[in-house]
């Protein structure tokens, strides 16, 4: 294998994708284990240089963490990429109890050492951390994550507080040093930096905001991982500002023409999404033709068999009949005695994308929502996912691997709640 230039974990597979799509821009060959990798699995890509591992720390607890990510971070970090991030959702959404970025960036630390750098904006998503508060895109208007429609009424891990050192310090009592936006423009990033390893803080949140500041958090982590950090988290921001640090240095090339994603007649969408984004999709996926099938949650939660098998024969019968369908648990927020439940929602989804695949031979899959994508594609049997072509920002086409000849080379659109436009499952089905 090829000297890796980065590692990294990704707390949903959702946002896994997203790391896929920037190195795939920026020229950095790359391939995302769905299953901690063993040495024969790595052989089997050895041209890669940035290698990754979907998880599912998001919709975790911190003992579930405490039990699953030192052996993910140790075998990550044995593989010998000088630099290791955990990738968190842009909108950094967690709690103490339910995917603590908090606990997962203590127990980074612990397995790696070094300071713990930060950064959550990722402006080609529409996300920009501004003197450590939070703001994010919906609907075409930027709002403060503790106002945005979506985030702040999130039904597991609602973002009540803008500022990100305040919403860290619920989850973890690391001290966390500050690199505002000011500071970053006026060249003082790489001192504050220095400074916070110097005073021995635990970490440094950096702003971000352009590609200008991107760019230069990218060039401080360059000069300084392997040496005073190997781990750092946030958003795909931290991709984005290492791949702009590569290419100001040569390391990589200039990035060329991406390939375009063909179109299919077939398309199987798989929704446990409550995202009132995800809500307008389907409303127009039934305009451009699609069957959508509502699931008995209360029957899934349950785990009742029949309900998964009258799932299945009503999408097979429609992908039979009108080649399109979603299966969605909800269609917008749920009610407020409602439980979210994703993790069920999504295994079932999972096994019942599975058997859909199986009995009717579709070719390209869509999972809706980051909790449906983490636990339905687990379910799946796949290996290892590759990059193969872009759709929307932040919701790539991926390509499948696996031992399975049904399964591999299946293609999969992993799409987060709040991602996509409104005609976004066509989109998919087009090929863009």
């Amino acid at each position: 294998m090829v000297s890796l230039l980065y590692a990294f974990y990704g707390d949903d597979f959702t946002g896994s994708t997203d790391v896929l799509e920037q190195l795939a821009e920026g020229g950095v060959p790359a391939i995302l284990f769905l299953r901690q990798p063993d040495a024969a699995m790595l052989a089997r890509f050895p041209d890669v240089r940035a290698i990754g591992l979907a998880g599912e720390a998001r919709s975790q607890s911190p003992e579930w963490m405490n039990q699953h990510l030192p052996d993910a971070f140790a075998a990550l970090g044995a593989c010998g990429a000088p630099i290791l991030h955990y990738k968190t959702c842009s909108t950094f959404d967690s709690s103490p109890s339910i995917g603590s970025i908090g606990r997962a960036l203590e127990i980074g630390k612990a397995a790696l050492g070094g300071i713990v750098p930060i950064l959550i904006g990722a402006p080609h998503l529409g996300r920009y951390l501004i003197f450590g508060n939070l703001f994010a895109v919906a609907g075409g208007l930027v709002h403060r994550i503790d106002r945005h429609p979506t985030m702040a009424r999130h039904p597991v891990t609602p973002m009540n507080d803008a500022d990100m050192r305040v919403h860290l310090a619920r989850q973890t009592s690391a001290r966390i040093a500050l690199a505002t936006i000011d500071r970053i423009q006026a060249g003082d990033a790489e001192q504050l930096f220095l400074e916070a390893v110097d005073e021995g803080m635990e970490s440094i949140l950096f702003d971000g905001m352009d590609e200008l500041s991107l760019a230069e958090v990218g060039r401080i982590l360059l000069a300084h991982q392997g040496n005073r950090f190997r781990f750092a988290v946030g958003s795909s921001g931290v991709t984005r500002a290492l791949i702009l640090a590569w290419q100001a240095e040569g390391i990589v090339p200039p990035p060329t023409a991406l390939p375009k994603a063909a179109a299919v007649n077939r398309l199987l969408v798989m929704s446990g999404s409550c995202s009132p984004v995800t809500a307008a999709q389907i409303g127009t996926a039934r305009q451009d033709g699609f069957v959508t099938v509502q699931a008995d949650v209360a029957a899934l939660m349950a785990g009742s068999l029949a309900e998964e098998d009258r799932l299945v024969a009503l999408a097979r019968q429609a992908v039979t009949s009108r080649g399109r369908v979603v299966v969605h648990s909800a269609e917008g927020p749920l009610d407020a005695d409602t439980s979210a439940a994703g993790a069920a929602i999504g295994a079932a989804l999972g096994r019942i994308s599975q058997a859909v695949v199986r009995q009717t031979g579709i070719r390209r899959l869509l999972f809706a929502g980051g909790d449906t994508s983490s636990h339905g594609v687990a379910q799946m049997g796949l290996d290892a996912l590759a990059w193969a072509a872009p759709l929307e920002r932040g919701a790539p086409l991926v390509r499948a691997h696996a031992a399975e000849p049904e399964l591999d080379g299946l293609e999969l659109v992993l799409k987060g709640g709040q991602m996509g436009a409104p005609n976004f499952f066509e989109t998919v089905r087009r090929g863009g």
